[in-house]
């Protein structure tokens, strides 16, 4: 069981009785008007996370009109229309990003690079988890290193840089609370590009990515259920159900995932379950309240990647393509010489047979949305939060050339993690000198509690590079971290039109963490230097405007600013670490475009960003401080249907990153990329529908990734590649299934060249390289009713 509420009395007692009158808003479809509109009064509604534009050019006076009529009408019993998709444009920019900015805006009309996944085109492109769907966003990578699963690369930064949140809350670092998580419960998934401090606070230096669960709809109950299964007899299986209740005004929405998804290498295995639940119900025209349960777990045998291995050594066996360069072991400090990945070791699991890594979340979220006056809209909401994570695995693999054995050393750490908090946001529309004008002011708090037991020895052994031995972990002796952080933030977000077609947008935030360490060695002692507190306020935001040029096209451009912790993350912060922020700056520039009759669409961005006081990894476990990190890049992305069975996609990024004034005693990395950075990142599909006698389609989707490096020495580097997938999909019709309205069977083909290549590699681990998925078949099925 979890405890979710192990904070202070008086935080207690608040967070409580937020957790009974719990809030989500959901701003009317006029919120998501085009840029030339003047912002509408806020209404409430039912809560849906994709909201789309209104059609271009509507009346903006009709528009009030028809919001004006809809109190009226909002208490009527809803007319049994069956739900439908919302309309996408090609590239999903008149979706409503939550993440990126609290005013309602679709992503045309917010002056930043953002990119909204939505549930159908995860389903069309077999995107199994939320690695796979960051994959397919413009300039990301991902690994899925089981240290670190989810793990991101974006903009040139990579691992904590990046906060992951789930439906707009942030959790903790990245790098050690994200989890493999299956796709079947979410809505979209939103990607917040550069430094997003202002919308999720410390540690958005490089972005923000926003997983988003299914949510209610007003309507007749619908129902869909998948399934699928590969030739790495993997499946997966989800049902999902949602509607209006007897209960006027009370809808729901239901979601159950399952999913064992079995690894190339020998004896691993990814199990997940997702069990995710809302209820919003409408008490009146102007107050409306929600609440929202979800429980996760997932429980993987880890494969933690190939060991580097010396071409001397290998022989015939030696490959090319994979990685390249010459590497002297971090672990054991012997010299490899010029190093490969050797074939015999494609499939090798040297993990320990008793390895474990294994997570159980639980989320209660809910809230109110009162409407206080026609031009005044209050929501709140508040959340718990309790997980438990644990990894229990043999993590290095480091070939020795001194006695040609693999040298292997265990790792232990489990987290014991509860939140607490809220979010308030008060909503004004206002016309300030004769221009229309929307600011927000939000406050947020929250107190987290985390525990970390840690092991206190580290075992170890060798075993032979082929068909090894691997034994189990053997003796363990712990000892415990802990971390208590306090947070507190106030926000403002305006924007302002200054005309029809421009619109000026601004925010700032000021924030304050507090944080309270403590550590002990395995006899309980505490070590010396703890227990110790530290505070930091810092003040951050976003300056920019857009510019609808002509209808369809708009300019945009920004200055934001971010901060995070110097050394690693907060939760693992020493007393000897320097206990300063980071600052992080981006300049960004660009262009959305949505045109021929909203067939074709594409945008461009350029932008520059600058980290200073920044950590990295040096190697191993071996923390260093680099003076600064520059990142400048363009991104491109398009897509366009020419004839309606024809659709054509792609993107590609450019990212020229690395460190300067990052120099140590004994070397230099100024200069240097950063690990799991490439240069070039590049998508594109095509696909093409059949409408005789059944529906059929037929797509295929390339990705190309550049040279990469697994270490800020850049001494080995992981080698460009390119993968394939190949699919074709028949919906079949209702006259053949007469107990369900829709019924899909796919065929996919997932790296149909049997590609072997690196896809990431870990700072903190450098003697070994995590290999990409073989060539594998896959079938599914998904029927709604």
């Amino acid at each position: 069981m979890y405890s979710l509420c192990i904070v202070r009395p008086c935080r207690f007692l608040l967070a409580c009785a937020s957790l009974t009158s719990f809030v989500a808003i959901d701003m009317p479809a006029a919120l998501a008007q085009q840029a030339r509109e003047p912002l509408p009064p806020v209404e409430v509604s039912a809560p849906q996370s994709r909201r789309q534009a209104s059609p271009a050019g509507r009346d903006a006076q009709s528009s009030r009109r028809a919001a004006a009529r809809r109190p009226e009408t909002a208490s009527a019993v809803p007319k049994p229309v069956l739900p439908t998709a919302a309309a996408q444009t090609p590239l999903n920019t008149n979706a409503v990003a939550e993440s990126a900015s609290r005013l309602g805006l679709t992503v045309r009309e917010t002056p930043a690079t953002v990119e909204v996944i939505s549930a159908a085109t995860m389903r069309e492109r077999g995107y199994r988890t939320v690695s796979d769907v960051a994959q397919g966003a413009v300039g990301v990578t991902a690994g899925d290193n089981p240290a670190e699963p989810s793990a991101f690369s974006m903009r040139g930064f990579t691992n904590s840089q990046i906060n992951t949140l789930y439906n707009g809350i942030k959790i903790g670092p990245q790098n050690m609370t994200s989890r493999i998580t299956d796709t079947a419960n979410l809505e979209a998934v939103e990607c917040l590009k550069g430094p997003a401090s202002l919308m999720s606070g410390e540690g958005a230096a490089g972005g923000a990515i926003n997983f988003v669960t299914k949510q209610p709809h007003t309507g007749p109950i619908r129902n869909e259920a998948d399934f699928s299964w590969d030739s790495l007899n993997s499946f997966r299986a989800h049902y999902g159900s949602g509607g209006s209740t007897n209960v006027q005004g009370l809808d729901y929405r239901f979601d159950v995932s399952r999913s064992s998804l079995n690894g190339f290498a020998d004896d691993t295995n990814t199990k997940t379950l997702d069990v995710s639940g809302q209820l919003n119900y409408r008490i009146s025209d102007s107050l409306k309240v929600w609440g929202a349960i979800e429980y996760r777990e997932d429980r993987s045998k880890g494969y933690w990647g190939a060991p580097l291995v010396p071409i001397a050594f290998s022989g015939s066996h030696a490959t090319t393509g994979i990685v390249s360069g010459n590497y002297v072991s971090n672990y054991n400090k012997t010299n490899l010489g010029a190093v490969t990945i050797d074939d015999r070791t494609f499939n090798t699991n040297y993990n320990v047979l008793d390895n474990r890594n294994v997570a159980q979340e639980v989320w209660l979220r809910g809230g109110f949305e009162l409407k206080l006056a026609p031009d005044l809209t209050l929501k709140s909401q508040a959340y718990g939060y309790g997980a438990e994570r644990t990894w229990f695995n043999n993590e290095v693999e480091a070939f020795n050339s001194g006695t040609n054995l693999v040298d292997r050393g265990r790792f232990y750490v489990a987290h014991s993690q509860r939140l607490v908090g809220n979010i308030t946001d008060l909503i004004w529309d206002a016309n300030i000198a004769g221009f229309d004008n929307r600011l927000v002011t939000t406050l947020s708090s929250s107190y987290l509690d985390f525990v970390r037991p840690g092991a206190a020895n580290f075992p170890d052994d060798s075993v032979s590079l082929v068909n090894p031995d691997r034994g189990y972990y053997g003796l363990l002796t712990t000892k415990q971290q802990t971390a208590r952080i306090d947070n507190e933030a106030l926000s403002f977000e305006d924007r302002l039109k200054l005309t029809r077609t421009f619109a000026l947008v601004g925010g700032l935030r000021v924030e304050h963490i507090g944080l309270d360490r403590n550590s002990t060695d395995k006899t309980g002692l505490v070590n010396a230097g703890f227990p110790f507190s530290q505070s930091w306020v810092p003040t951050t935001g976003r300056i920019g405007y857009t510019w609808e040029a002509v209808p369809g096209l708009t300019f945009f451009s920004q200055y934001a600013t971010g901060a995070d912790i110097a050394a690693n993350n907060i939760f693992l912060l020493n007393p000897t670490d320097p206990l300063n922020l980071t600052t992080a700056r981006t300049y960004e520039t660009g262009v959305k475009h949505l045109f021929w009759d909203n067939r074709a669409e594409w945008s461009f961005s350029a932008y520059d960003i600058l980290r200073k006081n920044v950590y990295a990894a040096a190697g191993g476990m071996q923390l260093n401080l680099a003076g600064r990190q520059e990142s400048k890049g363009v991104e491109l992305a398009a897509s366009v249907r020419p004839i309606e069975p024809l659709r054509l996609w792609g993107n590609i990024a450019y990212v020229d990153a690395r460190y300067a004034d990052y120099d140590f005693v004994g070397g230099s990395f100024s200069g240097n990329t950063p690990p799991n950075v490439p240069r070039v990142v590049a998508n594109a599909g095509a696909s093409y529908r059949f409408f005789a006698p059944w529906a059929v389609e037929l797509g295929i989707t390339g990705r190309h990734v550049g040279d990469r490096y697994n270490a800020d020495a850049n001494t080995v580097t992981l080698k460009a590649y390119t993968v394939a997938d190949v699919y074709a999909f028949v919906d079949i019709p209702k006259t053949v299934f007469n107990a369900v309205d829709q019924a899909r069977l796919t065929f996919r083909v997932r790296n149909i060249a049997d590609k072997r290549y690196a896809i990431w590699g870990d700072p903190f681990y450098p003697d070994q390289i995590l290999l990409g998925a073989p060539r594998t078949y896959e079938i599914s099925a998904a029927f709604k009713w």
